[in-house]
């Protein structure tokens, strides 16, 4: 059974306010590059209508040369409240794209400040801001400067252990006029190897005024109360428990509302969804939305009798009949054991 302070429940189940904005839930979908598209959303947002969900990051530079606005920007109206995340280390390219952004109907713009990848790093954004405080807080003051609505930074606690700078540098965010901050609680030379350190993110919701988001390591309900309440943030954001489980904010979020835990779907029922997701990425991306439905799948297949056999047929389908096939195949084996 879990349990949760009295000061806790009082406050997540308080809406989350992010500038002129008011979600009602305090529990986000992170940002995943190659993961939260349009299809992904619509499944994280039947089990958390109130979320905020995000984009998959958006590269200012791109936006600034190409004549359309890449897909990856694409919001369905009803999937409200959304923010477009951006990175780039231009402050007028991010303006630009913010105004873009704006246009297409985002709730909030999110600064990317914390993507360990070598291609984002080396050209100046991501997590290599950490190392650019200046230019870092030039972006936030500049975006803010140019759209009427909220922006956000989403970072992580330092380059490395040599350099967690991460108090400094989420001072000048706020000082520049970011309206929340959401903070990974490892270093860019982890990557997503080890415990994040939610210490960090105590000490720095500790010297802001504007709301702090958790990050790292939320695979869980319980990993989300015990978050919550050695860090005293203002909300948790969910990354990679969410990969073939897109039912995770939901029972986080549920939780925080109500004190009780939901039933955990079934093998069955995650494999159902693997479906529809597969139908979804078929129908919205054609053959592409095959080829990237093939690691959507694999991570569907844990924990039931033939998992490991079953991903490994789903990581290489050519089509979405044969994806079907093999999916109907594992869930007749697991209703006949």
């Amino acid at each position: 059974m879990l349990s949760i302070s009295s000061t806790l429940r009082e406050k997540v189940s308080q809406p989350l306010k992010i500038g002129s904005v008011e979600v009602k839930s305090r529990v986000l979908q992170s940002p995943l590059s190659g993961v939260t598209d349009l299809v992904f959303r619509r499944l994280v947002r039947r089990y958390s209508p109130n979320s905020m969900m995000y984009t998959e990051m958006v590269s200012a530079t791109e936006i600034h040369h190409l004549k359309q606005l890449p897909r990856l920007m694409e919001i369905d109206p009803n999937e409200q409240p959304i923010s477009i995340q951006l990175f780039d280390c231009r402050p007028d390219f991010m303006a630009e794209a913010a105004q873009k952004a704006v246009g297409e109907g985002a709730k909030t713009i999110d600064i990317n400040m914390g993507c360990p990848v070598n291609k984002i790093t080396k050209k100046g954004g991501g997590s290599s801001l950490l190392r650019q405080p200046e230019i870092a807080e030039n972006l936030v003051k500049e975006v803010v400067k140019t759209v009427d609505i909220p922006v956000t930074v989403k970072t992580r606690i330092g380059w490395d252990d040599n350099e967690i700078n991460i108090l400094e540098f989420a001072q000048k965010m706020e000082d520049a006029g970011a309206s929340m901050l959401t903070l990974h609680g490892r270093t860019r030379a982890q990557g997503y190897t080890g415990n994040a350190r939610w210490e960090w993110i105590k000490k720095v919701k500790k010297i802001l005024t504007i709301p702090v988001i958790a990050n790292g390591d939320i695979f869980s309900v319980e990993a989300a109360i015990n978050c919550l309440e050695i860090t005293g943030a203002d909300g948790v954001m969910c990354s990679r428990g969410t990969l073939g489980y897109p039912f995770l904010v939901g029972e986080i979020d549920y939780f925080f509302q109500t004190g009780k835990e939901l039933i955990k779907p079934t093998s069955i029922e995650r494999l159902e969804c693997a479906k529809e997701h597969l139908k979804g990425l078929w129908e919205y991306k054609g053959k592409r939305g095959i080829y990237q439905a093939r690691k959507h799948l694999s991570w569907y297949c844990k924990g039931f009798i033939g998992a490991s056999e079953l991903r490994d047929k789903v990581s290489r389908i050519e089509t979405v009949e044969e994806g079907y096939f093999l999916l109907d195949k594992a869930m007749k084996l697991i209703n006949n054991n």
